[in-house]
Parts: structure tokens; C-alpha cells; sequence
């Protein structure tokens, strides 16, 4: 894990497109099906889009049919921060990544084996980078 990244709210906000900087820095959630990764299937690394550390595998992700992109597993445990979420009257396990702080969706209990874990991640909050790149 590479050092903390932290920036100002205005140094966000030129780095972000709109949609990103709603969803990671202010803890938005873009609407079901609307995702560029929700039915994306080729090989290779998910990045978180603030900060560019590694989050996701291609080779944990799944299709939850939940309209967003579905991992079973980060591709390194470090690299994600977890902590509860009790907003809008519902207590879930918000995820975030651990070098930049950024919201990037939330973690369930419904993934399919071998985990059982089905981390809910908002398109606009990664960055695909293929195995080839």
C-alpha cells in the first residue's frame, strides 16, 4: 500500500468528472444498470478512479443482477477499508478505498461461494485497466 493520499475538496473536484466526485467523495451511489462495469467482462484490474490503487480483480467479479459491478474478493485486503453505514434508515457496510478514503459502495453477505461476499462497487468510483495495459 502506497502512502495516504489527501487533497482538498476543490483539488477533488478538478480531478473528478461530476458523477465520480458525487459518488466517492461525497458518498452518492450512481442508479442501478446506468454503470459502464456493471455488464463489463474483460480481463484485467479494477483501480479505484481518486487514487489509483488496486481494487478489484476481473476474476472476482460476478453478475449479482443488482445493476451494479459485483466482486467476490478485493484484490488485496489492505487496499480496502470498510466501516458502517446507517444511512437512509438501513445499516450496511460502506466500502471504501483505504489510500484515498473514497466511497465506493457497500459489502453484503449474499456473494457466491468461495467468499459469500458481494462487494457492490459504483462504476463511476473505478478505473479498468486492461491485463494487456
Amino acid at each position: 500500500m502506497s502512502e495516504k493520499v489527501r487533497k482538498t475538496d476543490a483539488e477533488w473536484k478538478r480531478q473528478l468528472s461530476r458523477p465520480a466526485y458525487e459518488v466517492t467523495r461525497q458518498k452518492g451511489m450512481e442508479m442501478a444498470f446506468t454503470g459502464e462495469y456493471n455488464k463489463h467482462s474483460l480481463s484485467g484490474v479494477y483501480h479505484c478512479v481518486c487514487c489509483g490503487a488496486e481494487l478489484f480483480r476481473s476474476e472476482a467479479k460476478f453478475d449479482s443482477s443488482s445493476g451494479w459491478p459485483a466482486f467476490t474478493a478485493p484484490a488485496a485486503e489492505a487496499n480496502i477499508a470498510t466501516e458502517t453505514d446507517e444511512s437512509f434508515g438501513m445499516v450496511r457496510v460502506e466500502v471504501m478505498c483505504s489510500r484515498c478514503d473514497a466511497h465506493l459502495g457497500h459489502l453484503f453477505d449474499d456473494g457466491p461461494p468461495p467468499t459469500g461476499r458481494h462487494y457492490r462497487i459504483n462504476s463511476v468510483a473505478l478505473d479498468f485497466r486492461s491485463a494487456g495495459d
